[in-house]
């Protein structure tokens, strides 16, 4: 009976992937851990922010509306800034997403039973979180201008917000998701084609004239390191271009800065692939390795949802995903002046990711000609 042979065969598969150790750890391990850390990282809730206030009012309603952010649960920290200066520093850096600037007659204004405006100044090249925050803040304010004597006769409507979008003052959704895309694309290209580089050897069976060539392994290494390199600066390029002149994206920073920065990065990818192919027999276990690294990668990077919103037992995982870093540099280049010191900085974790992925990497290779 045909149904006879159609079991025959597909238990016979289901043996195959079960009676193999690596198989069985594929099937298992992985789903779980990827279950675990996204059910924590991929959410569009914004929590454990940062929101600098600048309380240039004196008067009883102003404070009242500094002691309703700090009691939000939303927000992790309220940081409370002296002057402006402060708040375009904070904002630059990122160490806050959203400042509230509260006027000087805030509260003689809400005395005097007249509307008045609340600016809520907002990071722009984290669009989505800054408009879930954005709207946050004026839930609390219209939370405040109903108790007011002027909100309570006009349903609330006594304090508007009015929200600057900094760096991306018209919410362009291609100025937000193009220079995630150089990156991320970057990483799938660069992943892909070293971790299949040594398992097609393997399968090829040229792997054992490689190791028995005059080549030392730092030559067969750089060999392997330097193709998808190229492949990956290449691509950096072409994106680049298609942004300037398809998507209208404004280049504020330095090119030069972005493509130093990117040879590190690459490096970094590559180093992981290289150590993941050094790991697989065959091309199916490489393409397996390569997604179960890059679609964590993708998560935890802050390419959706901040890495601040994600539990504190999570957010260190994230250190060692290069993807976290170059976003950074990237989105900087483009919608701002970043500068050399805040580049290296980010850089210098590439540095580091690279030294061990391709020392890994090195190490497993000695061990084949032993």
């Amino acid at each position: 009976m045909w149904w006879t042979r159609l079991r025959a065969l597909i238990v016979k598969e289901l043996l195959a992937v079960l009676r193999d150790p690596k198989g069985r750890a594929i099937l298992i391990g992985p789903p779980l851990i990827q279950l675990l850390v996204f059910s924590y990282a991929a959410t569009l809730e914004v929590r454990n922010v940062d929101v600098m206030i600048l309380n240039r009012d004196s008067g009883h309603w102003g404070q009242k509306l500094v002691e309703r952010i700090d009691g939000s649960p939303t927000f992790r920290k309220i940081v409370i800034a002296a002057n402006p200066q402060q708040v375009r520093e904070a904002i630059d850096g990122q160490d806050v997403i959203a400042a509230v600037e509260i006027g000087p007659d805030f509260s003689r204004g809400i005395e005097a039973g007249t509307p008045v405006d609340l600016q809520i100044i907002l990071d722009g090249r984290r669009s989505n979180a800054s408009q879930i925050v954005s709207g946050y803040l004026t839930q609390i304010a219209g939370g405040l201008a109903a108790e007011t004597p002027a909100g309570k006769r006009s349903a609330g409507r006594s304090i508007s917000t009015i929200p600057r979008n900094w760096f991306n003052p018209n919410l362009t959704y291609q100025w937000f998701m193009v220079p995630n895309l150089i990156a991320s694309i970057a990483l799938l290209i660069g992943l892909i084609v070293t971790a299949l580089s040594i398992a097609r050897e393997r399968e090829l069976g040229t792997f054992d004239q490689l190791m028995v060539s005059p080549l030392r392994v730092h030559e067969i290494l750089i060999g392997k390191l330097l193709p998808p390199m190229m492949i990956g600066l290449f691509h950096i390029t072409l994106y680049i271009l298609a942004a300037l002149f398809i998507f209208g994206l404004p280049l504020r920073g330095s090119l030069f800065l972005l493509y130093g920065s990117g040879i590190f990065y690459l490096a970094s990818v590559v180093g992981i692939g290289l150590f993941i192919s050094a790991l697989s027999m065959t091309q199916q276990q490489a393409i397996l390795g390569a997604f179960l690294f890059m679609v964590p990668a993708m998560l935890l990077s802050g390419f959706a949802t901040p890495i601040e919103n994600m539990p504190d037992w999570l957010q260190p995982v994230t250190l060692v995903n290069p993807l976290r870093y170059f976003l950074i540099i990237v989105k900087g280049v483009f919608l701002k002046d970043i500068g050399l010191a805040e580049v290296v900085h980010q850089t210098i974790p590439l540095c580091l990711i690279a030294a061990v992925t391709l020392s890994a990497a090195a190490w497993l290779f000695r061990r084949r000609l032993e």
